[in-house]
């Protein structure tokens, strides 16, 4: 085996099994993995200078397919289901086994980086990769240690990716050929047989999910986070296509990081150390900050160019709708370094409501805020996971139901504990639709989602009128700077009122089912924020 690279002091990889393979290309850099990726044959360049691949069969998440280990560590703390599918010990240590007999002889780039902005919880994991751009996506995507910090580099946690690697489900206990799974034990993420970055990025938030809170005190959660020029700090909510990305990258607000925080004891911090954002129908006027980030460095997935050009055709959903890009944080100009913050003033619940029933923007008491935490009401954007064509509505437990790797009342009740402690404001956003449900009705037009937004955060909704929801009960006011008063009140919106009331109740009657299954663990407080529905079962 031949080494290139900044290679640790002391480090090699036979620690994990994989002494055999061909040239290991330790932490280079970006210009170097593009490079590799340029002669590989792997990848493009778009005219802006980003680094343009395709990840194959797998466009996006494959969640049946992503496992945990159940061994003695797990077996009484991890929330087994749907979510999180048991996968045995054995097992996973023989397609291990095969991983790395697959890999033999084969180059492999390794990137060694942190989790964490905040030092008193980092996280060190190396991540052996198949391709390099899969290397330069972790690099993209993690906190980059420096030179000094390589030398001494010790891994708490290894991810090996592997594309080409397919399992046979028949004997290796997979689903089918592609697989991410995750040992706590031995401390391992392997994935196979899917080139899709984010399950790289996706695992190693479902460790931290599970350590800071049981072992650090920290809340972790799916949100991004920027910070004003007073100090404010902001958290926003949401799973992929509701906003996170584009409504904290605002250029009066310096972004702490825009997926994935802890909440301790001293405030916010980012897991990570660059942005994934979507692409599909980006353009420079919408969001100005995200389009300048994808230059040289920057990661494209799965995008197409204009015909004869490399110039990317950003409407172009042919290949998926999950058009991606990573990039990392410094390639947006207003940031906070390092990228912590204080405790939050404001928290935003930010759901795509594909009923159009919602108000664009509500003030929630504290128990309606538990109440829409627990439920993670939104709506699966197009492509966001495989096999998802189009809108489809969905409950995730604290907006990111597929990361928990514990039960979701734990974060619910560490949030309410942390709300009420440094007395945040919260506030429900609908990005989905207007005037009518999916198919009928208008998307919220992002200029008056951030205009709301705004106002929330410079305290001009304090004061401001509000009327309550007749089935949702929410709070929602009744002017506010800058936006169409008719739009806040989600029923004038409609021309047809009894068919909005009609779905308002149907959407509250699928809110109570899903509760039921909380419904034990959940305080008065809590139930009493339930809507109230008038359509029988």
């Amino acid at each position: 085996m031949n080494e290139f690279g900044k290679r640790p002091k002391n480090a090699n990889l036979s620690t994990i099994g994989l002494d055999r393979v061909g040239d290991a290309y330790w932490n280079l850099e970006p210009a170097e993995l593009v490079e590799h990726v340029i002669v590989n044959g792997e990848g493009v360049f778009a005219d802006s200078g980003a680094l343009a691949i395709d990840t194959g069969e797998f466009t996006g998440r494959s969640p049946k397919d992503k496992f945990c280990v159940n061994d003695d560590k797990t077996k009484d703390t991890v929330w087994w289901g749907d979510v999180n599918i048991a996968f045995d010990p054995a097992k996973f240590n023989a397609l291990y086994d095969k991983m790395c007999a697959y890999l033999m002889n084969r180059d492999v780039y390794v990137k060694d980086a942190f989790a964490c902005a905040d030092p008193t919880y980092r996280l060190k994991l190396r991540v052996v990769a198949e391709h390099p751009w899969s290397a330069l996506f972790a690099g993209n995507m993690f906190l980059r240690p420096t030179a000094e910090e390589i030398e001494g580099f010790e891994p708490e946690w290894h991810v090996v990716c592997a594309p080409g690697f397919t399992a046979d489900p028949a004997k290796d206990g997979t689903r089918q050929h592609n697989f991410a799974i995750i040992s706590f034990t031995r401390k391992m993420i392997i994935i196979g047989g899917t080139g899709y970055t984010g399950e790289i990025k996706k695992g190693i938030f479902t460790v931290l999910n599970y350590v800071l809170p049981q072992e650090r005190g920290v809340l972790s959660m799916h949100c991004s986070a920027n910070i004003g020029e007073a100090g404010d700090t902001a958290v926003f909510f949401g799973l992929s296509g509701t906003g996170k990305t584009t409504l904290s990258a605002d250029p009066d607000r310096r972004l702490i990081g825009d997926d994935e925080h802890g909440w301790s004891e001293e405030g916010v911090f980012n897991f990570e150390g660059g942005c994934y954002a979507k692409c599909i129908d980006l353009t420079a006027e919408k969001e100005p900050q995200i389009w300048d980030a994808i230059k040289f460095g920057a990661l494209l997935e799965n995008i197409v160019f204009h015909e004869g050009t490399t110039k990317v055709d950003f409407s172009d959903g042919t290949k998926t709708e999950n058009t991606r890009v990573s990039y990392p944080i410094h390639h947006i100009e207003n940031i906070a370094v390092p990228s912590v913050g204080g405790h939050p003033k404001n928290i935003f619940f930010l759901t795509c409501d594909a009923y159009g029933v919602l108000p664009p923007i509500s003030r929630l008491t504290a128990g309606q805020a538990m109440y829409w935490f627990i439920s993670g009401y939104t709506a699966k954007v197009a492509g966001t996971e495989a096999g998802i064509t189009e809108p489809k509505t969905v409950f995730s437990a604290c907006f990111g139901a597929p990361f928990l790797p514990l039960h979701p009342t734990k974060y619910a009740a560490m949030l309410g504990e942390k709300m009420k402690q440094h007395d945040v404001r919260i506030w429900l956003v609908n990005t989905g639709w207007s005037g009518g449900a999916y198919g009928t009705g208008e998307r919220m037009k992002l200029k008056f989602t951030r205009a709301m937004i705004t106002a929330a955060l410079r305290g001009e909704l304090d004061a401001a009128e509000y009327k309550q929801h007749a089935v949702f009960g929410v709070d929602h006011p009744v002017n506010c700077p800058n936006v169409p008063a008719e739009i806040l009140d989600p029923r004038n919106t409609w021309k047809d009122k009894n068919a909005y009331d009609q779905q308002a109740d149907k959407l509250a009657k699928a809110f109570n089912d899903n509760f039921n299954k909380y419904k034990d663990g959940a305080s008065e407080e809590i139930l009493a924020a339930a809507p109230r529905t008038a359509v029988k079962a």
